[in-house]
Formats: C-alpha cells, structure tokens, sequence
C-alpha cells in the first residue's frame, strides 16, 4: 500500500537524489523532453499562430500522446502523472500512489507562450520520480531555445552576484512575495513565460531567482527542480520545506529556486511578507 499523506515515511523522503539516477533513465528522459519539444516546433510551424486556441490544445494532445506512447512502450512497468490526466486513474489517482517508479510529465509548459509568435519560453518537463529516492532522472527542453538541460549534467552557479539581482516571475501575476524578496535584495523582476523557462534561466544565470506562490501542480516543476538540485541551485517551498512529488494530490502551490548565497536572505524576506 501507498504511505498515506502527510505520513512520517512519506515525509522523510528527499526531494531528489539525482545521483542515484540510472544513467539510461536519465538519457530517456533527455531524449522524451527533446523529441516532444521538436514534435512541438514542427507543430507551430504547420498550424501557425491564427488560431491560439487549436495550437495550445493540439500541442498539449499530440505531445501528451507522444510522451505516453514511449513510455507505454519502453517503460512499461512504470505509472505516470501527467498535466493531461491519461496514464493513470485521473490526475488524483491511485495507481501510481503504489507505484515505485512514477514519470511526472508537462508535455508543454508555457502553453500560452507557445501559441505566441516569437516566444521562445515555454518547455517540455520530464521527470522519474523513485520511492524512496524522489526525483531522479530529469530533463527538461527549451525547444525553441534549441536547449535540453538534464541531470546528469551541471548548470554551475555563477560566483559573481550581480549588484542589481534578478527574480522571474509571472507576466502577469507576480506574487507579492516576490516584491518582498525584491525590496529585500534591491532586485528587479523580470516577467517571463513558463515555470520550466524561470527555473532555467536561473539554472543558466540569466536570473537569481525564481519565486512563484500562484499555484502550481507537481508536473509544472517537478523536472525543472530536479535539474536545479542536481547543480546544487537552491530549490523549497517558499516557507523553507522540502518539496515532495507523487502526492495524492498533485497540487503544490509554491516554489522558490535560486542561488544557494540568496536562499536564507530570500526567505526571511518572504516570512516577513506573510
């Protein structure tokens, strides 16, 4: 049986322990984040951006269907939890709760910024989620930045602190905890596109910080933060918790990811705000 929620053994599992990774799960994943992603580029070139509407939904079915089908095929005997709700019994399904290996799947990220014509900051997350190990082998794609970024490859954190930080947030609902930590640090916030693109662009030093507290579910970060950890970047809930994955449910509303020297000031900042 599954450990019931909140239960001491489900709570002592890490976040992510990268280097206990397979290094087959891990160039899998690379490989499923990367081919969803080019589907995607493909797809955008075919239908172009008129219709908004039909490109999200299109992208969101066929490269759900893609990630499914490979990892029905190749990965039989694991569960999988997707932003589309298929592979398992709904999205607050039992079956991957009994499950010791579990695929958390967005298969596109970001959908409004992929249906905009010349954005280039939505992704394609994939994760493997082991009990006992939580997040393993990740990978997540930046298709139109021509980008996977993996875990079994290291994303240095930058000596240099910039005198001006920065911090992603949302284009259009930056949370106030985020203009805390900023007034906090003498920051700047830097809208941009999905939560896959943030976390990223703070892996790959084109930001500080990534702070979100608008709602998310388990698939909007699960990769992105398993890269993160795996190059040792700072990765909680905003009140300084353990993120945890493969939860009965999936929602897990807050997140912070930045460099490990802004972690505690960060933080406090964001205590002092609630």
């Amino acid at each position: 049986m599954h450990d019931a929620p909140g239960s001491e053994s489900a709570l002592g599992a890490p976040t992510a322990t990268p280097e206990a990774a397979d290094p087959a799960d891990v160039a899998f994943a690379a490989e499923l984040a990367h081919g969803a992603g080019e589907l995607l580029l493909k797809l955008r070139d075919e239908l172009g951006f008129e219709d908004p509407k039909a490109l999200k939904a299109a992208g969101d079915r066929q490269a759900d269907d893609y990630l499914l089908g490979r990892v029905a095929a190749e990965r039989p005997g694991d569960a999988v939890l997707s932003e589309e709700g298929k592979g398992e019994s709904g999205r607050i399904g039992t079956a991957r709760l009994d499950a010791s290996r579990v695929w958390i799947i967005d298969p596109l990220d970001g959908t409004r910024e992929y249906s905009e014509a010349g954005r280039d900051d939505w992704a394609v997350h994939v994760a493997l989620w082991q009990r006992g190990l939580g997040l393993t082998a990740s990978a997540v794609a930046l298709p139109a930045q021509s980008v996977t970024l993996r875990t079994d490859e290291t994303y240095a954190v930058p000596e240099a602190l910039p005198a001006t930080p920065r911090i992603a947030v949302s284009r259009t609902r930056p949370p106030a905890e985020a203009e805390a930590v900023a007034a906090a640090l003498g920051a700047e916030l830097v809208p941009m596109g999905s939560a896959g693109a943030k976390v990223m662009a703070v892996v790959a030093g084109t930001v500080e910080a990534y702070v979100h507290a608008g709602g998310q579910f388990e698939w909007d970060s699960a990769a992105p933060v398993a890269v993160a950890l795996a190059s040792g970047w700072h990765a909680t809930r905003i009140d300084g918790s353990p993120l945890r994955y493969n939860n009965a449910d999936p929602y897990l509303p807050d997140l912070l990811v930045c460099r490990p020297d802004l972690a505690a000031s960060a933080l406090k900042a964001i205590g002092a705000a609630h």
